[in-house]
């Protein structure tokens, strides 16, 4: 990939950690996906916020990469820096109850965590894949629970400086923020998330339950998560389903048998091939319902 970014400059301000044209594909859930034009990693919410400032400063374009679920990155990659978050502090506070997490942290692991030491409240998280940051960001939610409900407060980066957030100032809706809306612009750096004093014992149970029906409902392997957001008063995977799309494939991109609203790979798997199924799912859905579905993933880099 030919680059139009300032390297010298960028490299005189991050020196080592700048690195370029790095395949993104294993750096994503699905292990799909081509090359970042330049890529920096952060491992500290400190680092992350004094990162992006600099670019910002630079005028330099950015994408935030966490877990790389509910992405799909184009086969001809990302131009400008991606900045891959690895912030992975978690700080407990015992007289709350709540638990303070840094914005890479994997939410799943948190989930855990939190399950260990016997608090409760963030059972429904055990099998939510991508970060906090990405959880904040999307409203992420599963099993009656969501983070509209979990959150206290996030801390957030704008242009003007760090900022506190609480739940009710984030404009959550299904599976998206005022921040996926675009009507805030900011990087989540930490959150701090709402627990309860619990029974260990029952907590694991439940989260144990939790985790086998995914696993009963769901595929494994490298998928993005659900595709489709689920249209007010029905399911996306329902509706592909009744289209007759379970199983429908282009390339090695398959609309799963096991569950219709996830894409997996049955081999090496072009995003190209992932975005025809997706238009494919969409039209069919529109042609027979007369319900046009929207995608709960993001579409990352150049299309």
């Amino acid at each position: 990939m030919t680059t139009t970014l300032p390297l010298n400059a960028l490299q005189a301000v991050f020196g080592e950690r700048l690195q370029t044209n790095v395949p993104l594909a294993p750096y994503t859930s699905a292990r799909i996906g081509g090359p970042a034009e330049a890529l920096i990693t952060a491992h500290t919410s400190e680092e992350l916020a004094k990162t992006i400032s600099r670019l910002w400063e630079m005028g330099v374009p950015f994408t935030l990469l966490g877990g790389g679920s509910n992405v799909l990155v184009s086969d001809a990659g990302v131009r400008g820096v991606v900045v891959l978050n690895r912030a992975r502090a978690v700080t407990f506070f015992e007289e709350i109850p709540s638990v303070w997490a840094e914005s890479g942290v994997t939410f799943s692991n948190l989930a855990n965590r939190v399950a260990a030491k016997g608090y409760t409240g963030l059972e429904w998280a055990a099998t939510v894949p991508g970060t906090v940051g990405g959880a904040v960001y999307g409203n992420a939610g599963a099993f009656g629970g969501d983070m509209a409900g979990s959150l206290r407060a996030a801390e957030i980066l704008t242009r003007d400086g760090r900022k506190q957030f609480k739940a009710q100032e984030m404009g959550y809706g299904y599976r998206t923020s005022v921040m996926k809306r675009g009507e805030l612009k900011g990087v989540v750096l930490a959150a701090e998330l709402r627990l309860d004093f619990g029974e260990k014992e029952a907590v694991l149970v439940k989260m144990r339950e939790f985790t086998e029906r995914r696993k009963s409902t769901q595929p494994p392997g490298a998928s993005m998560g659900s595709m489709f957001k689920n249209p007010e008063g029905g399911f996306a995977g329902k509706l592909l389903e009744e289209a007759g799309l379970k199983g429908a494939h282009i390339g090695n991109a398959v609309i799963s048998p096991v569950h219709a609203n996830f894409f997996v790979s049955n081999g090496e798997t072009s995003a190209a091939d992932v975005k025809a199924l997706i238009d494919l799912a969409q039209a069919t859905v529109q042609e027979r319902f007369g319900i046009q579905l929207e995608l709960e993933i993001e579409l990352v880099g150049e299309w």
